[in-house]
């Protein structure tokens, strides 16, 4: 059934993205775009596959991205771009058996396939951009550019809950922007042979730029640049705040359940043997030559490199659970991620702008493992307490060292349960469950939608976010959104959204993440 879904809601989304007579074209520099006009939100316009970056296959791969270069080329940007190489696992999990909208979409029938993905590319390196349909280079409207999340591992542009052209079209006053990165081995590979190991976060990096340049051609202000990512998609945010915080291009940050200080990582593999063992592995055995191995790996067929990959990660869970662990994500570098994020806010190396933390009120809801041969039976409640724990108390540790230096930071926890999102009552607000609020997807579920107090919150939340997109340091304060204040006798405001029949409150961060200093034990259902 969930299978059956997946495959129409990729149905709707691709044929939401039909041309129309009417389909824009936007000049820019580095091409002429034609998008596509919304059919069910005509007021919306899209371009949804923009190249940012030249082709990372052969000598490219595993290199730093190449922008693509000025041009005047007809670009078709109405269909959406294959995703960047990644592995559709084959264990059965809570995302592709429950909630497949937030998964990107692979060319799979089977969603634990344990397939490298047959709709991916090395050819990848594309964004996608919602306008309202009149906008013009004159609208200067504020800009949401987001990055997804996927633990580092896959995900990308065309993903059902993150299609934005009801929140666009309900709001005609701001442009969102979402992308592929590479991801995985292709993204984080940590070879030998290599200077630059972090290739994801260079193409998040190589992306914004595009924006700044472009955006004002679709009508945006290159100068009102929000980035936000969700999950790996937020400590990317986070990452960004630390390693560019001389020439951040972006004037907002909003970090969605992840932080560097959120999920440790870890210890990194400063012998390069994981690479390694995929190079072996694939019949490129030069151990002893950095150099040999990394040319032989760009010489592979690059789904080869990715089963591999996968099918042994998946045998961890599947087959032999002793096995050594193999894993590809950013590495501390000390240039764009770093191993003290204390130390960087005692030398100013942070940039000066306004930062939303948030998460939801059961993280692990989604992330502990369950039985999926029972999934009534529910998570271990205790397990799944500690990955929403240390969500909550990288977000306070953040906010508390960002007041620390006087940068305003505002916080948020999503608590919304509705029958149409949650396909078990043990699952509450679930991590990535506040995605689908923003970005307007919240009837691409289970069923329809049953309370009007959903359709309310998922509003009140755009609205808010908007606020803070348009003028993050006054823009959240006017709408009834106080700056996070960790020295207060009450631990400081955050809002909470969707709970107790309301669809916003003001709740005392003690209640929330008293937890994080050793006081009382966390609830996951306020």
């Amino acid at each position: 059934m969930q299978s059956l879904f997946f495959s129409l809601s990729m149905l709707a989304a691709l044929t939401a993205a039909a041309p129309t007579a009417n389909s824009p074209t936007v000049r820019a520099s580095t091409g002429v775009y034609t998008g596509v006009i919304n059919s069910t939100f005509p007021n919306v316009r899209a371009f949804v596959s923009v190249p940012y970056g030249q082709d990372t296959s052969g000598s490219n791969r595993f290199m730093p991205p190449v922008a693509v270069p000025p041009s005047g080329d007809k670009i078709d940007a109405t269909k959406y771009p294959p995703a960047c190489p990644q592995y559709v696992t084959g264990i059965k999990n809570i995302w592709n058996q429950e909630i497949p909208q937030y998964l990107q979409y692979w060319g799979v029938t089977n969603l634990s396939a344990g397939v490298s993905a047959p709709f991916a590319s090395e050819d990848c390196l594309k964004l996608a951009i919602w306008t309202p349909a009149n906008a013009t280079s004159a609208s200067r409207l504020p800009v949401a550019m987001f990055w997804t999340g996927g633990g580092w591992q896959t995900n990308g542009i065309l993903t059902p809950g993150q299609l934005p052209q009801r929140w666009v079209s309900r709001s005609q006053s701001h442009i969102v922007v979402t992308i592929n990165y590479r991801m995985n081995i292709m993204g984080f590979p940590n070879a030998a042979g290599l200077q630059s190991q972090n290739l994801g976060i260079l193409d998040q990096r190589m992306s914004l730029e595009w924006v700044r340049d472009n955006i004002a051609y679709f009508g945006g202000d290159p100068g009102r640049i929000m980035i936000w990512g969700q999950s790996a998609g937020a400590s990317a945010v986070d990452y960004r705040n630390y390693a560019y915080h001389d020439d951040p291009i972006a004037h907002a940050f909003f970090a969605e359940s992840g932080s560097a200080l959120g999920f440790p990582m870890a210890p990194p593999d400063t012998d390069h043997t994981n690479f390694t063992f995929v190079a072996k592995n694939v019949g490129c055995n030069f151990a002893d030559n950095a150099t040999q191995e990394l040319t032989c790996m760009q010489g592979k067929d690059y789904n080869d490199i990715i089963n591999f990959m996968g099918r042994y990660q998946d045998n961890n869970t599947l087959v032999n659970p002793k096995q050594p662990k193999i894993a590809f994500n950013p590495v501390p570098d000390q240039q764009l991620v770093f191993s003290n994020y204390t130390e960087r806010y005692l030398t100013g190396g942070v940039t000066k702008a306004p930062m939303i933390y948030s998460s939801v009120a059961n993280e692990g809801g989604s992330l502990a493992a369950f039985p999926a041969d029972n999934p009534k039976k529910g998570v271990n409640q205790t397990a799944a307490n500690a990955v929403t724990e240390s969500v909550i108390c990288g977000a306070a540790a953040s906010g508390a060292l960002r007041h620390s230096i006087g940068l305003p930071t505002y916080r948020y926890q999503y608590a919304g349960n509705w029958t149409n999102q949650d396909p078990w009552p043990w699952m509450g607000a679930f991590h990535s469950s506040d995605l689908v609020m923003l970005f307007g997807t919240y009837d691409n579920g289970e069923g329809p939608v049953k309370e009007q107090l959903e359709v309310t919150t998922s509003e009140t939340m755009q609205d808010m976010l908007l606020a803070f997109v348009r003028d993050p340091w006054s823009g959240p304060p006017a709408v009834g959104w106080p700056q996070y204040d960790p020295a207060a006798s009450n631990g400081g405001t955050l809002l909470r959204f969707g709970a107790d029949g309301k669809a916003v409150q003001k709740v005392d961060g003690s209640t929330v993440q008293a937890v994080c200093y050793g006081k009382g034990a966390y609830n996951p259902f306020p």
